[in-house]
């Protein structure tokens, strides 16, 4: 598992690990069943607190994407995959829809919002 963290983020450090193993999981890196490291290995690996890992393993388990065995440690948990896509989905609706505030905030027309995200998203259309 692999997880990089920046001193420069504005998010939190706890908030860097979520996003991450969430990412991984999503993706598929990491599969239902999977071991994650205990907190004080991941703690160590990161070089940050046992605290500041406890608090990302436990919001990952209360938003379901891990669980964890009492004497054994933390496993991804089984997901719904339509669920996970689902999520992500709707949350890129809403940075695209702050995207498009923003736009129209400065005047951006739609052929102009669309020949940017054309860009961003690396020219590749799915039609």
């Amino acid at each position: 598992m692999d997880i990089i963290l920046s001193n420069t983020s504005d998010e939190p450090i706890y908030q860097q690990i979520i996003t991450q193993i969430k990412a991984q999981i999503i993706s598929g890196k990491l599969a239902a069943g999977d071991a994650l490291p205990s907190m004080r290995l991941l703690a160590t690996k990161l070089r940050i607190s046992v605290i500041t890992t406890k608090r990302a393993y436990e919001e990952l388990e209360r938003d379901g994407y891990i669980e964890t065995i009492a004497s054994k440690g933390c496993y991804v948990k089984k997901q719904n995959s339509d669920f996970l896509r689902e999520e992500v989905i709707q949350q890129t609706e809403e940075l695209l829809d702050k995207a498009c505030q923003k736009g129209k905030m400065c005047g951006l027309s739609l052929s102009e919002m669309k020949e940017m995200l054309e860009l961003l998203y690396g020219g590749e259309t799915n039609e």
